[in-house]
């Protein structure tokens, strides 16, 4: 009395993580995979072991594929940059599915961004919202995405760049600059309208004096072993 007979035992239920670690190759937690991908775009949460899981299962059994699912694992992917998360996925997706409408507008999207060409990638995502707006987060992940690039390559940048990379203007783009200052150390300067500049955080990209010398990073005794070998 009280035992749990073997049914009982196999009945005891396992995280997606916990199965795609346990056995990433079984056809039978696909269902599960495609759920996880619907619980992470309505939850805002992310997987990409999980993801690349599904897709890899996706390629032993290309009849039980679902696209749109495919679809929305490739825009969490490009959510994630600078993660080159994209790139992986998109090399387990066969190229007869690559060639749909779709997913080659998320491919030229991608480009645009690996290649920092924000106003090129928002006018492509505005012909695309069904694609895109799928996602919730996509916009502020993309925008986050867009201030890192920035942050690496200008020490002060002009209002009308910023505007243009993060797609907001006028009084939304003020209450952000707002928010930023406040929270995140960005200096605005004096100016009004487009001839305003922005002074972004310090670090080692925009300010390389900051980047530390190969000979700071090196230990001394690795150092001290080298002066024998030399002698």
């Amino acid at each position: 009395m009280g035992r749990e007979t073997p049914k009982q035992q196999q009945q005891v239920s396992y995280t997606v993580e916990q199965l795609v670690a346990v056995n990433p190759y079984n056809p039978d937690i696909l269902p599960d995979l495609e759920n996880y991908v619907n619980e992470q775009v309505s939850s805002q949460t992310y997987s990409l072991d999980a993801n690349l899981c599904l897709l890899r299962l996706y390629q032993f059994e290309p009849e039980r594929m679902s696209t749109q699912i495919v679809a929305r694992i490739l825009v969490k992917a490009l959510m994630a940059m600078p993660a080159p998360d994209f790139s992986l996925c998109l090399f387990l997706i066969p190229e007869r599915v690559q060639m749909e409408e779709q997913f080659k507008t998320l491919i030229v999207l991608s480009h645009y961004l690996e290649t920092g060409r924000f106003r090129q990638f928002w006018d492509e995502a505005a012909k695309s919202r069904h694609i895109v707006e799928a996602v919730p987060g996509f916009e502020q992940a993309i925008q986050t995405y867009a201030i890192h690039v920035l942050s690496l390559t200008y020490q002060k940048i002009p209002r009308p760049v910023l505007a243009e990379a993060i797609n907001i203007e006028g009084l939304s783009l003020d209450k952000f600059l707002e928010h930023q200052a406040a929270n995140s150390g960005w200096i605005l300067e004096k100016g009004h309208g487009r001839g305003q500049l922005i002074v972004l955080p310090r670090n080692e990209f925009n300010h390389p004096e900051l980047k530390k010398s190969a000979a700071d990073t090196v230990p001394l005794e690795h150092i001290t072993r080298i002066f024998p070998i030399l002698g």
